[in-house]
This record gives C-alpha cells, structure tokens and sequence, in this order.
C-alpha cells in the first residue's frame, strides 16, 4: 500500500467539493515529513494558492480536515506555513508492511505494451574500453533494467563504430610498424593492443604536421601562423595517407578488407572479456560497416524528395537554419560517409528489427547538437519512429587530473580501473578481518563483487547529465554513499535471516496484525519501503539511475539506525521480535531489487 497514493483522490475530490475545481492529480506532490517536524507525510500547499483565495495556513487545515474525515487511518495532523503534516496510526503502517511482504513481484510493473531499445557502449575498434564507456555503458544497462521494470519489452544493442577514418589510423600505423606482431605473440589483449598503434600515429603525425608547419612559415613567411598550422594539419602525409586508406576500405580493397577484419578481431576478442568482467551483455550488436551503405540510400531517398541539396563538389548536405541550426554535412565529396550518414541507415535497420516506441541513444553531451540534427532528419524524412528518438545525454567523467585523451594514451582503462578496484577491495576486505571463514575462491569472487559493485554505484549516484570527478579510493569505502556500504548492508541483513532460520524462528504475518504500537525507526524504514515502486517510476521517467542510488542509500541508512538503536534478537517481546524480522527481511528484498536495478549484485555473506 502507497498511502501517498491512497491520498491523491482525496485530495482532488477535496478541491473539486469546496471549490468546484479540477485538479490533476499530477499537481500534487506528498514528501517525507521532515525530521524536525511531527508528522510522516507532508502535502505541499503552496501550488494551489493562486487557485484559491485562501492562506496557506487556512487551506492546509481544511485539506487536513478533509482528509481526516475520509481516512481513519490519519490519526492527527499539523500545518506549518504552506506545509500539511500527516500523522498516521501506527495501524497503517503495520498493514503497509503486511501488504508490501504479499506483493510477489513488489516494484515490478505489469507490461504496458510498448517496446524500447537501449542503444549503449558504441566503442570505437581503435582503442580499449576506458573510463570514460564505463560510465555510458553501466547508465545504458541501468536504465535497461528500470525500463524493465516499468513494464517496457526492452532491447539492448550495441552500435560498434568499426570503420571510418581513425579505425584507418590504427590501421596505417600497424602496416607500417607492426612488422608481423600480434596479440598472441606479445601478450597484449587484442584492444589494447590496436589502441597502442592507434596513440602511435597521432605520435608520428603531430611529429610531421610539425615538421610541415615549419617548412610551411619558411615558404610563406607573410601568412598568418594559425592559417599555416591548420594548412599543415589537413595536409600530413600521415593523415592524407590514413584517408586514401579509408577510401580503399570503401572501393572494397582486398589487402585493405584483410588488415581490417584481422585488426577488429584482435579488438572484439578484447571487448568481450571486458564486457563480461563488467557483467553487461547486449541482445544485438550493430556494426556501422554494415549500416553506412543504408545510410547513403537514405542521403539518395533525401535527394530525391528535395529534404537534401548537393553542393558544386559533389558534397550532400542539409539545410537546417530555419530551425535555428546550421547546414549539416551528409555525404562528402568523395563519396564518404560522415557519422551522421550512418546513423541515419543504422536508424532504419533496427527499426526493421524491433519496431519501437521508444528509442535512446547513451551518448555523451559532446553529441547533443549531433542527435537534434539526426532526429530532425528523420523527422523530414517521415520515420514513424523519430518522434521517439531520445538522446540520454551524460557528463563525462573527469579525473583529478583533468580530461582524458584517447589519441594522446592518457585515458584510465577499464580493464586495468577493474583489476585496480579488486586490489583495493582485497586489501580493505582484509584489513578489517571480515571474511577470515571465506575459501580463496569464494574471496575472490567477493572482491570482484564489491570491485564492480563500487563502480557502478560511483559511476550511476550522480545524475547522468552532471559530468564528475571519479576517485577510485572514495568509491570502495565500506561507510558512507558508496556501493559497497549498500552490498555490506545486505549481507548484514541476510546474517540476520540465517540466524532466524537457525533458531527455528517462525511466524505467520497474519499473526503481526496483533502488534499495537512501533517505534519511529520501524516506521521511517516502512516509509521508505512503501515508496520503492514510485522511485522505480521516477528513474524511467526521468532516465536516471541515480533515483535509485540515491533511494537505495536512503534506505541503507535509514535500516543501519534501526539496527543500531533497536534490538532484535534480544527484543523481550516475542511479537516484536517477529516484526523486526519481517521487517528486515523486506528491507533485504526491496534493497536487493534496487542494486539489480543499477546492475550490482547483492552479497549474502560479506
């Protein structure tokens, strides 16, 4: 039972009785009470005074009243300036618990009928996976699960940026450096292995636009510095040559097709391993060198209709300045595709597969202006699926640092953040003598659960659209708003539940109705209990993970103060004792759904 929600009708009869006014039921917003107030549940009044001609103080008594005379259940109530404080009988409560424990699938919601795809990860086949993707892909899986949740059929995809420009780069630098190394033979995994040729030819073509730059101000001495420097840039013999490469690759060399499918081999064996030590999969993979051809046909339908204009070079673009953007590229010169060209095929092909209502892309705020252009296309276009286009736009993650640079190697990887957090937990795991009675290998899988568990929960607490600071050692502390202090407050519950069942604790919850009076910590914690399934509406509503961190941790802190000033085993009356058991076990339950939620699994033993 939500009693917030109980209330709502009320709440609207009670406008449309004395005012003979029509209130959504969306207008109204009900809130913990706060701590310095007596009360369990506050309605805010404010929003209605422009509606009424009535004080807050004034308006928030009659609602009281109202409300008092239409539920039993409010046993008195308060008004503090535009603030309604509800106090409700301690019956309400021990009905909410009984009810929530006979919610087989409590926070699940029934299928609505719609689908949704999750478009997250979309790594380049030029580097290993870093900090950065970690933060995309653990939002996209998060918010996977919530949707889930809400009753959405759910499909997760990865989009794997496999050709283009600076997949040649890597390419060009290994042709010419590699002399005949692979992974096997080095010991490299296979992405980092292309990755390290990739840093390499940035190496050796900032080295020659440098040397071109030089030779550019001795030959044209007269010429503004920054024009020279940009001259130098476009026309690296590295660069161009890392270009004729790429339209090799699109004419279908068959050297070039060879070195390329040998090369993304190398870097997809790579990804797996680390998608499956993150504990991510996806339901289907896309590959932009299979989609980039659909795109062209699009740019080709685009033509025909008049939606795109071909300049003098043989260049495709569109003009989108009456919508307040600029012209956008579609299709170079030469006949090469840009990102956008892709996208637009990529589009269609998984529309084809699973005709959604919804469609999220995961991608960093850098592409904002690129997804507004892609869903406006497709809306000239007349795609039945643009209008559900949504682009979940995250802040990248920084360190303490600065920024991370993929092309100048200074990234944190996400195998070796990985294999640093295990570390980390291995040595805090230890130091406090926790798990003195765990196997080797029952300790290793604790560490990499609490390793991945602190990740996540670092990398999803804040709200997606925030960029953030990420500290490795803050993320694993066993206190404080950290995944591992939420793993560690399950694990501390199901220590209690053994226990129990050890002592051959049983009860019916029919027989807990008999119990008369609560203290405040049983309450506090049945509140937030009971407000689960709203959170879980919340996070879809909002695409935000970071609703249910900071519910889970709301939650975690508010049991670790009933265990700290409340007894259980000790608790004299054997009613109570029985409560405080229920009680603790749906706390572990709803918990435990919550972790699943961001992806974290939930120790039993820690």
């Amino acid at each position: 039972m939500n009693v917030a929600q109980v209330l709502v009708p009320t709440v609207v009869q009670f406008f449309a009785d004395k005012y003979s006014l029509s209130i959504s039921e969306s207008e109204i917003t009900f809130q913990t009470t706060r701590k310095e107030f007596e009360g369990d549940l506050t309605l805010i009044v404010f929003p209605f005074l422009k509606k009424v001609k009535e004080t807050p103080e004034a308006l928030g008594k009659a609602i009281g009243e109202y409300l008092c005379s239409h539920h039993a259940q409010i046993a008195k109530f308060n008004v503090i300036k535009g603030f309604l404080n509800l106090s409700f009988s301690h019956r309400l409560w021990i009905e909410t618990l009984i009810q929530l424990a006979q919610q087989e699938n409590y926070g699940v919601f029934p299928s609505n009928g719609e689908k949704v795809m999750v478009e997250y990860a979309s790594p380049n086949t030029n580097k290993p996976l870093h900090l950065g993707h970690m933060r995309n892909i653990f939002l996209g899986d998060s918010l996977a699960n919530i949707l889930k949740a809400n009753g959405y059929q759910v499909m997760k995809v990865n989009l794997v940026n496999d050709r283009g420009i600076h997949i040649c780069k890597s390419m060009l630098a290994y042709q010419k450096f590699g002399k005949g190394e692979t992974p096997h033979t080095t010991g490299i995994k296979g992405d980092h292995f292309v990755g390290n040729y990739y840093v390499l030819f940035e190496q050796e073509n900032k080295k020659a636009t440098a040397e071109l730059f030089e030779q550019y101000k001795n030959i044209f001495p007269d010429e503004n510095p920054e024009t020279l420097a940009e001259k130098a840039a476009k026309e690296s013999p590295w660069l161009l040559e890392a270009q004729q490469m790429l339209r090799k690759w699109e004419e279908g060399d068959p050297s070039t097709l060879q070195l390329w499918r040998t090369m993304n081999s190398w870097v997809y064996e790579g990804f797996e391993a680390t998608y499956r030590k993150m504990g991510v999969e996806f339901d289907k993979t896309y590959y932009e060198s299979q989609t980039y051809l659909l795109g062209k046909a699009v740019v080709e339908e685009g033509l025909a209709k008049g939606i795109f204009f071909k300049k003098e070079d043989g260049s495709v673009w569109i003009d989108l300045t009456s919508e307040g953007l600029d012209q956008k590229l579609l299709l170079r010169a030469d006949g090469t595709s840009v990102y956008i060209t892709q996208d637009l095929g990529t589009a269609d092909m998984k529309y084809a597969d699973f005709p959604m209502q919804k469609s999220i892309y995961v991608v960093g705020n850098e592409q904002d202006y690129h997804f507004k252009v892609l869903k406006l296309i497709l809306q000239k276009l007349g795609r039945s699926y643009a209008d559900g286009i949504f682009h979940l736009s995250y802040g990248m993650v920084e360190l303490p640092s600065g920024k991370m640079k993929s092309r100048e190697g200074t990234v944190v990887d996400a195998d070796d953040l990985i294999e640093e957090m295990v570390q980390i937990a291995r040595q805090r795991t230890r130091e406090l003598g926790k798990i003195d009675d765990f196997d080797n290998a029952q300790a290793e899988a604790l560490y990499q659960m609490l390793a991945l568990g602190a990740l996540k929960y670092y990398l999803l607490r804040v709200d997606p659209r925030k960029k953030m600071l990420f500290n490795p050692e803050e993320s694993i502390d066993f206190q404080g708003d950290t995944g591992v202090y939420l793993q560690y407050t399950h694990a501390k519950i199901a220590a209690i539940l053994r226990r129990a069942s050890l002592e051959g604790i049983s009860y019916s919850l029919e027989t807990l109705r008999a119990l008369e009076q609560l203290s405040q910590q049983e309450i506090e914690l049945i509140e937030l209990l009971q407000f689960y399934p709203q959170r879980v509406k919340e996070a879809a509503q909002e695409y935000a993970p970071s609703v249910i961190a900071s519910y889970a941790y709301e939650l975690a802190k508010a049991y670790s103060r009933f265990y700290a000033e409340l007894s259980i085993f000790n608790e004299p009356d054997l009613l109570r004792r029985h409560f405080r058991i229920e009680l603790s076990a749906q706390t572990a339950r709803v918990l435990r759904a919550a972790l699943h939620l961001l992806g974290i699994q939930a120790p039993e033993r820690m």
